[in-house]
């Protein structure tokens, strides 16, 4: 019988750390305060210090913490967002949430992040006061273009929101992700490279103007309690899942370490194959959320590698812009979307966690050079 190797394991995190876990979920679960106390806090400190900015607030979901970000900023009805159509649904789901519409540009096809042309093109065409906020977004723990982006929003007076929550931990030009725009959103849903064992969240900022308005509505817009000072929501990290964070917040470091050791092996037993291995810019980090290539026989790989064991992914298999709920009904950037709409057919995530041993990823690498050799020209 084979082994299954998967795409992802979540068991294996939790056993990685399991006597710590359940040590710190029976104190939570001892104290009786389960809601926005001591752990929530310490982690909130201790996150924004891993990071480098002065401070984090936890919330309910990396969806919520985008929400969040435009709710502070005051971004909303009849504004508009720039961000990319390449990208998990929830970056343009917080954007509708807020009010605001969505204006989609294409990526860049190498590190498929956004494309700075694109979004000086967009926001050149636009040219409205409409036009308030960007969300570039870090995708598969690869970071966009910041200094680029940063310019022409200068230029054009928008907001910065960092979407980083495929990228914790993730450097640009020796700064961490999530510091170098106006404000971040994380998201630490269990795959993430911090991942929590359910729903969370985070917002990040070095302004304490900012940071205050997000604790005031991330809880109902209450300056003291059930005195609601402004018009806020519901979005609340619970303290059993910022106790879990914190444990593995001490191994961020080590895991990322382990994802780029495997990526490189990867690298090197793909190398020469007909797969387009991912690339990493100069002066960046990656931490490999995923690892994903492209391949011209896309659908045919991923059905071999199943039926030898393998599990993979595709993130993600159509572009916001392309799918029945946003078809039509949202702006799309100059010349459209090509590159976002081509590599959809063409990615593949291949296994990839930190528990993922040196011969799985011989394995899976084998198994791609067996499809290659014997595949149809």
């Amino acid at each position: 019988m084979k082994t299954y190797i998967p795409q992802c394991d979540l068991r294996s995190t939790y056993l990685a750390d399991k006597e710590r876990i359940d040590t710190a979920v029976n104190k939570v679960l001892d104290s009786g305060w389960y809601i926005l106390g001591d752990e929530v806090k310490c982690f909130e400190r201790e996150f924004a210090g891993y990071i480098g900015n002065r401070y984090a607030i936890g919330v309910a979901s990396g969806t919520d913490a985008l929400h969040l970000a435009l709710k502070v900023l005051k971004i909303g009805r009849g504004d508009q967002v720039i961000t990319v159509s390449h990208t998990a649904v929830a970056t343009v789901a917080a954007i509708e949430i807020s009010g605001a519409a969505p204006v989609l540009v294409d990526i860049d096809p190498k590190s498929f992040t956004m494309d700075p042309n694109q979004l000086e093109d967009t926001a050149r065409l636009l040219n409205s006061k409409r036009l308030k906020a960007v969300i570039p977004v870090h995708i598969y723990g690869h970071p966009a273009d910041m200094d680029a982006i940063n310019y022409i929003a200068e230029k054009y007076g928008l907001y910065v929101i960092e979407d980083c929550s495929q990228a914790h931990g993730a450097l640009y030009k020796g700064k961490r992700v999530g510091t170098i725009g106006n404000i971040a959103a994380f998201s630490f849903y269990p795959t993430k490279n911090l991942g929590a064992f359910g729903d969370g969240g985070a917002v990040t900022t070095d302004n304490s103007k900012i940071a205050t308005e997000a604790r005031r509505l991330r809880e109902y817009g209450w300056q003291q309690r059930y005195i609601s000072s402004t018009s806020g929501m519901n979005t609340r990290l619970d303290e059993i899942q910022a106790a879990i964070l914190r444990i593995k917040l001490k191994k961020l470091d080590q895991a990322n370490l382990r994802r780029r050791s495997i990526a490189r092996r990867y690298n090197e037993m793909l190398y020469g194959t007909a797969l387009h291995l991912p690339l990493e810019y100069r002066d960046v980090e990656h931490v490999y959320h995923q690892y994903v290539v492209k391949s011209d026989h896309r659908d045919e790989l991923q059905k071999f590698l199943k039926q030898e064991g393998i599990g993979t992914g595709i993130h993600y298999p159509m572009p916001i812009h392309l799918q029945p709920a946003y078809l039509g009904k949202i702006s799309l950037s100059p010349g459209e979307l090509p590159i976002s709409e081509k590599i959809s057919g063409e990615i593949i995530s291949l296994p990839m966690y930190p528990q993922l041993s040196d011969n799985q990823v011989g394995y899976v690498a084998e198994k791609i050079k067996d499809f290659y050799q014997n595949v149809k020209k």
